[in-house]
């Protein structure tokens, strides 16, 4: 039996290459003779570097930079094909590197990006691909764009600052300055939401919550948001706001489309840089999973392209997650199955420390049945 294992990480959990091991364990713990392809993915959030790194034949570089509180730290983004910058948001403006009492748009900025972008270009990088995804930020890329050159002032003509409760006091900006190696950069964004910068639909209102917003919030930033993007679209004379997935990462998509980046799909960027399809075509199963499924999985998730790739080729891919939420019956249209890890009653800290052990008895599960299926078939 050819089997491809391609799960996303479990986030706080395991990470995709991890998660890959257990499988392949769970596996060959039932099936010694089966051939198992590892394709640890990503969609452009947590786990996108090192998913790229063990594809491709790079090195890893290290850096001290601003992290998402403004705080020196230290942090790694990659360089491959000598000229090819990997730069994952979430290792530098990460949300998980922000204490729960701590996370607030207010209090959060994008600068450290900025920091590791003009590192790259300094050795020599003419390409980037940047995984967005879990970041702790609402600031409208407004701290990168200001790590790069661009200026931004007060009505009172002093300049403003780098993190998101600086953006309500924008009332000019200037591009002169901004770094001019970025013309002839290469910049794609790996995203893995469809969302505008502003709205209902918005960076703000969906995400914003989750990184710290109260609801009496949520308008103000909004606004804000809207504020700094008519003054950029004004100030390039072309539009961005409303392109999809502008408010990836609070907002980051949006200023990264302003310095002339492309948005693509993360997962389906990764699966062509692994080439997971030629992979799939001479499999008999795939394996794949992530910390937590419901219907946005089928949105640009790995899990659900991946299960896009396998009806494309005719293969079943079965579904091994954290947790299953919401309409089961539309990831059921794309999965031969949807499992959970999770076998009793248990708290989510519990799930999230015996994850390794859960992923490897569920996946035995998996491989039993389909062992039984694929003889009697």
């Amino acid at each position: 039996m050819n089997i491809v294992v391609a799960p996303d990480s479990f986030k706080g959990s395991l990470t995709s290459i991890q998660a890959s091991e257990i499988m392949k364990r769970a596996v060959t713990a039932v099936d010694n003779n089966a051939s198992v392809t590892l394709k640890p993915m990503a969609d452009g959030g947590e786990g996108t570097l090192e998913s790229l790194l063990a594809a491709a034949d790079g090195k890893r570089v290290h850096i001290r930079c601003t992290g998402s509180l403004g705080e020196n730290i230290e942090t790694t983004y990659a360089i491959v094909e000598s000229n090819t910058a990997i730069i994952e948001c979430a290792n530098i403006a990460g949300v998980v590197q922000v204490p729960e009492d701590r996370r607030h748009p207010d209090v959060t900025t994008t600068f450290g990006i900025g920091e590791v972008m003009l590192d790259a270009l300094d050795k020599g990088c003419t390409s980037f691909v940047i995984g967005l995804g879990g970041s702790a930020t609402n600031d409208g890329g407004l701290g990168m764009l200001k790590a790069l050159g661009m200026k931004a002032w007060e009505q009172n003509g002093k300049e403003t600052g780098q993190f998101g409760r600086d953006l309500q006091h924008i009332t000019d900006i200037s591009f002169a300055e901004i770094d001019p190696r970025l013309e002839k950069a290469t910049i794609k964004v790996a995203c893995d939401v469809d969302n505008p910068l502003c709205g209902e639909r918005g960076a703000t209102y969906v995400y914003g919550p989750q990184k710290g917003l109260s609801d009496s919030e949520l308008k103000q930033y909004d606004n804000a948001l809207n504020q700094l993007g008519d003054t950029v679209e004004s100030t390039l004379n072309k539009g961005f706001k409303n392109i999809a997935g502008a408010g990836a990462a609070g907002g980051l998509g949006f200023a990264l489309l302003a310095i002339g980046g492309h948005l693509v799909s993360g997962a389906k960027l990764l699966a062509e840089v692994i080439n997971i399809e030629e992979a799939i075509q001479e499999a008999g199963l795939v394996l794949t999973g992530e910390g937590q499924s419901d219907e946005q999985t089928l949105y640009g998730k790995a899990p659900g392209y991946i299960a896009s790739l396998a009806q494309r080729n005719q293969v079943p891919a079965v579904l091994v997650s954290g947790s299953l939420d919401g309409d089961l019956d539309m990831l059921r249209e794309h999965f031969a199955g949807c499992f959970s890890i999770v076998n009793k009653p248990m708290s989510l800290k519990e799930c999230m420390e015996k994850a390794d052990k859960l992923l490897y008895e569920q996946t035995k599960q998996v491989i039993y049945l389909a062992s039984h299926f694929l003889v009697r078939k």
